[in-house]
């Protein structure tokens, strides 16, 4: 049941069968909606595609399998062993949309058929050099123009990593850590004649990404990173906003509910975005680099910034929806998330104060390859919803990889709910 601990599984299992149908405020005609309608859920999946889904999430489901895996894959693919067929045709396949830009109009077309929009993502990771930087900033301005060009792709996602030079991050945000309150602003000061251009490239990078997104009508979503380099990500996200969202929403902020201290740069974030006058974008999710951040705060001796458990996660993160809801004039809401409650209270939230299902500041997200349930339940009662679609060489994006088979082998419950789901929809077609 999601992430929730086995104790807890009794308890929301009821909670979610007594509110997983609602009745659409905006609709003259009752639409039930229910994360366990598997026929919505898989019906873009063949009978084949289903099976190999199933294939994967059992073999996901042995953690040891999973270790040895993640270990192995990137070494044999540096090592030119001939297994990319191998990867290609399983878990590249369920989580990715393909190894060019253009083989994701394939997966794009079929999610459209379903009412279900795409948010590309240039998946390498992990490139350093201003050359990669250069080059990292002309593939998301090709990304850009691509998803101009299609009729079911509005966002695409960007990652600062891929502009900057992670040390230079670190030394900026360090420099933060320094300051006391909300501020919005990279500190330059710090660095030297030569950082200081260098980090001058870095913002003519992200301006150039806006620019062509602004001028192609497409919103552009600025991933989250570790807790020792968020701080001039935020900044710069946030002089972005303040000159790209005046009008309408372009560029959105990652916040991660899984850090203490999030809820509150929310709110912070927000009084900002009013003083000065534009639409906060807000991607709200609980998380990624948890047991990264763990380790590396009690090895240099220092608070953790992670939530002290997952009952901390959820109660902030609901509340940011509450937050973000509350203020839906003035606040773009992503909700990226595979909670099933927190999709479903997001969904009351706005029937209760008769918000349109397909009110323009309001999208779900989900990963491609994971949580169907979700997103095409979503879309079947008019939300907008979206799967966030990787593309790139398969060398390029197994740091991706690797990472969604972790996840999905080590979150309580996670592989569980997929292959229940996937089981029922197979027993269903087999009865029908």
């Amino acid at each position: 049941m999601g992430n929730y601990e086995p104790k807890q599984q009794k308890f929301i299992a009821k909670e979610l069968s007594s509110r997983l149908t609602f009745v659409s405020s905006m609709s003259k005609t009752a639409v039930a909606v229910s994360f366990d309608n598997t026929e919505n859920a898989f019906a873009y999946k063949s009978d084949k595609e289903l099976k190999k889904a199933h294939f994967l999430f059992s073999s996901m489901g042995y953690q040891a399998l999973v270790k040895m895996g993640t270990r192995l894959t990137p070494w044999a693919i540096k090592a030119g062993l001939p297994i990319k067929n191998l990867i290609r045709n399983t878990i590249f396949e369920q989580f990715v949309g393909g190894e060019t830009l253009e083989e994701t109009a394939r997966v794009a077309a079929k999610m459209k058929q379903f009412n279900v929009q795409v948010i590309l993502d240039y998946g390498v990771e992990g490139m350093e050099g201003e050359e990669n930087f250069d080059h990292g900033t002309n593939e998301f301005i090709k990304v850009i123009e691509y998803a101009a060009t299609q009729p079911n792709i509005p966002l695409m996602s960007v990652k600062i990593t891929g502009l900057a030079r992670f040390a230079l991050l670190e030394k900026l945000d360090a420099a933060a850590a320094t300051k006391s309150g909300f501020e919005g602003k990279v500190h330059t000061e710090v660095l030297t004649a030569a950082e200081k251009a260098e980090w001058l490239r870095v913002e003519q990078r992200i301006i150039r990404i806006c620019d062509a997104a602004a001028a192609k009508g497409i919103g552009v979503l600025i991933d989250a990173e570790e807790s020792w380099i968020q701080d001039p990500v935020d900044a710069l996200t946030m002089q972005m906003m303040e000159k790209f969202n005046r009008k309408r929403t372009v560029i959105y902020n990652t916040i991660q509910l899984y850090r203490h201290d999030r809820l509150q740069f929310l709110k912070d974030s927000f009084a900002s975005a009013q003083q000065k006058g534009f639409i906060l974008g807000a991607k709200l999710v609980r998380g990624a680099y948890m047991e990264k951040e763990r380790k590396r705060a009690a090895a240099m001796n220092y608070a953790s910034p992670i939530q002290p458990n997952k009952k901390a996660t959820d109660r902030d993160y609901n509340a940011a929806l509450e937050f973000c809801v509350d203020y839906l004039e003035h606040i773009a809401l992503i909700v990226a998330s595979h909670n099933e409650f927190s999709n479903l209270y997001t969904t009351e939230l706005l029937d209760k104060k008769g918000i349109p299902h397909n009110h323009p500041h309001v999208h779900f997200s989900q990963l491609y390859g994971m949580s169907d349930n979700i997103t095409f339940n979503l879309a079947k009662s008019s939300f907008r919803v979206s799967k966030y679609l990787p593309f790139g060489h398969i060398k390029d994006v197994i740091p991706y990889l690797m990472r969604r088979a972790q996840e999905n082998s080590s979150v309580s419950g996670q592989t569980g709910r997929e292959l229940g789901l996937i089981k029922k929809e197979m027993e269903r077609r087999k009865e029908s």
